[in-house]
């Protein structure tokens, strides 16, 4: 089991100078301007993938609300031009590591990926988009709903979710809207309401934010509780390497997220060991 920090056991990996240059897979993530928390989370979780890294391009979030200056901060213009720069690294796909669509709805994530597409010539994936592809695959109905939003995004997530015929009948959220202030929140808090979730008879539990650390704790709350427990930033990267083709079985010490794949990619195609 990972440790809840982000050294010790379940972060080495092969240093630089070890990895065939030429063998690289190098996947594109965008990022809120002021989450703390993604990107150290992100390299800790492709650390059993030596040879994957990732590549971060932010553009400006700083608070999750349903007013207008907030909900405008995801127009598409300025996270385009982050994923036209990230596109200079030449990566495999681009993700976008953030959970906007589940307020905005999830045709916003679908329209942004052929966006993003279409100006760089690049694949690219969500979260959102790849937990709900999880969700489908693996049969979840009934969905435990964590998140640090205030009640009137949570429950714009929540009729969301009902729409595409996914109940979240056990929910806890902390009411924060300030962006930054969701990296202060301890994974102690974090534990306590994924556990009140998962005793609610739920499928599956989803830590919806990837400004928090639940990648860091799923695995063992997964033990503690049975019940699988998904993170968003953990979703974005699982989204990415099925992209980018790859097996995600090596990263299984950081939960179920990453064994859901016996059923291979969306096109027939199996996934390939880096």
């Amino acid at each position: 089991m990972p440790s809840a920090g982000l050294s010790g056991a379940g972060t080495e990996r092969t240093a630089p100078a070890d990895v065939d240059p030429r063998a690289r897979v190098l996947l594109g993530v965008l990022t809120p301007s002021s989450n703390t928390v993604l990107e150290p989370v992100t390299a800790a979780l492709l650390a059993g993938l030596p040879q994957v890294s990732a590549h971060f391009g932010r553009f400006r979030v700083t608070e999750i609300a349903l007013s207008d200056g907030a909900l405008g901060q995801f127009d598409p213009a300025p996270i385009l031009a982050a994923a036209e720069l990230l596109g200079h690294a030449k990566v495999a796909n681009i993700q976008w590591s953030g959970t906007s669509a589940g307020w905005l709805g999830f045709d916003r994530d679908e329209a942004l990926c052929r966006r993003i597409e279409d100006h760089t010539g690049i694949p690219a994936v969500t979260a959102v988009l790849a937990l709900n592809e999880m969700l489908q695959q693996t049969g979840v109905t009934r969905l435990g709903l964590v998140s640090p939003y205030t009640g009137d995004v949570q429950q714009r997530i929540i009729a969301n979710y009902r729409a595409i015929g996914i109940d979240c009948p056990a929910e806890r959220h902390l009411g924060i809207r300030d962006n930054f202030a969701f990296s202060e929140v301890s994974t102690g808090q974090l534990r306590s309401m994924i556990r009140a979730v998962a005793a609610e008879g739920v499928d599956a539990v989803v830590v919806y934010c990837t400004n928090l650390r639940g990648a860091l704790i799923a695995a063992e709350l997964e033990a503690e509780t049975g019940v699988p427990v998904y993170d968003t930033v953990a979703t974005a990267v699982r989204g990415a390497l099925r992209r980018a083709g790859i097996a995600t079985t090596p990263l299984i010490r950081w939960g179920r997220v990453f064994a859901e794949e016996a059923a291979g990619l969306p096109d027939g195609s199996s996934l390939r060991a880096v």
